[in-house]
C-alpha cells in the first residue's frame, strides 16, 4: 500500500523537477543579435531573478508545499 510518506516524495520530487524544467525552457539564453566586441555571455538580458518567481513557479511550489504537507502527516502515522 502507498503510504502519504511516498506520495508526499514523489509530490516533492515532480515539483523540483516542473521547476527546473521550466526555468530550462523559458527561452533563449543567449542573445543571436549582440555585437562581436561585446562579452558574451548565455545570461539573457533583463531576465533577472524573475525566472525564478513565485509568478512563474506557483504550480511547483505548491506541488512542493503539498509534498512537504504529506510528508508530515506521514511521519505522524503509525
Amino acid at each position: 500500500m502507498i503510504t502519504l510518506n511516498w506520495i508526499g516524495a514523489v509530490l516533492v520530487i515532480i515539483g523540483v523537477l516542473y521547476a527546473a524544467r521550466s526555468a530550462i525552457f523559458r527561452g533563449r539564453m543567449s542573445n543571436p543579435h549582440s555585437s562581436p566586441t561585446a562579452t558574451r555571455t548565455l545570461e539573457p538580458k533583463h531576465s533577472g531573478i524573475r525566472a525564478f518567481g513565485l509568478k512563474a513557479n506557483w504550480p511547483a511550489v505548491v506541488l512542493i508545499v503539498l509534498g512537504v504537507v504529506l510528508l508530515l502527516f506521514g511521519s505522524f502515522e503509525a
